[in-house]
């Protein structure tokens, strides 16, 4: 059994979804038109989304008639994802360290910061090779990161965020390589504390874990636009793995 991991409750909490509702189906939309420009996927291909939340991203991918299975940690995200299930689109409730498939999927996407929540190092190299596993040769794989540099460099230590009539305080710190996001709210007389830990990446990071899983960079990119990626100035960092 796997310890208690701050992002099994964190994701799975309604204030997670309340914190980021800012987080829209037409930004989805216009990164994922733009990733299928790019990738020029076959109809009916199959395609994953990896950590895929409420499944904005595997909706916009299904409809570009792409077959698209979409699995998350979360349970509650899975069942309000469901609502757009059918016969050419599915959601699993699955754990990303645990194989999913073998062989069968085109593409995979991981997107919007879904990688580097494990204290365990070793578990980010097995997701990598669950995804080199699950992909047919010569399959894709699209990973959305942070720009670690431009994170670090416009750190803001403390904040609030206003939803509703709940006040988040948000105190963000540095501490081993990750980046640690304290929240605090108040919601009917009750006080709620969460933590969330990401690890701050490089992209050689994510090349030494794609070289030990069999996958290979192809293309960087800076934004959802997919201009091209610069260390100081871009605002994500966006690879594309080929197998």
């Amino acid at each position: 059994m796997r310890s208690a991991e701050w992002f099994k409750d964190w994701f799975n909490s309604p204030y997670y979804h309340l914190l980021y509702n800012n987080r829209n189906q037409d930004e989805a939309g216009f990164f994922i038109d733009n990733l299928c420009s790019l990738l020029q996927l076959e109809e009916n291909a199959r395609v994953w989304d990896l950590a895929c939340g409420k499944g904005r991203h595997a909706i916009a991918l299904n409809k570009k008639g792409l077959n698209v299975i979409g699995t998350d940690l979360s349970g509650n995200s899975i069942k309000e994802a469901s609502q757009f299930s059918s016969d050419t689109l599915d959601f699993y409730v699955h754990d990303m360290r645990d194989p999913f498939r073998i062989n069968y999927f085109d593409a995979v996407f991981n997107l919007f910061t879904s990688f580097g929540y494990f204290e365990n190092y070793n578990d980010n190299y097995t997701v990598f090779k669950n995804i080199a596993k699950a992909l047919k040769p010569n399959g894709i794989f699209v990973l959305d990161f942070f720009n670690t540099k431009k994170v670090m460099t416009g750190l803001k230590p403390t904040y609030t965020e206003q939803r509703g009539d709940i006040t988040f305080k948000i105190e963000k710190k540095i501490i081993d390589k990750a980046i640690l996001k304290r929240i605090e709210f108040t919601n009917e007389g009750k006080d709620y504390y969460f933590e969330e830990s990401v690890s701050l990446f490089m992209k050689n990071d994510f090349e030494d874990f794609a070289q030990k899983a069999g996958l290979k960079i192809e293309k960087v990119f800076g934004n959802y636009k997919l201009d091209n990626f610069d260390q100081q100035s871009s605002e994500r960092l966006i690879i594309l793995f080929k197998k």
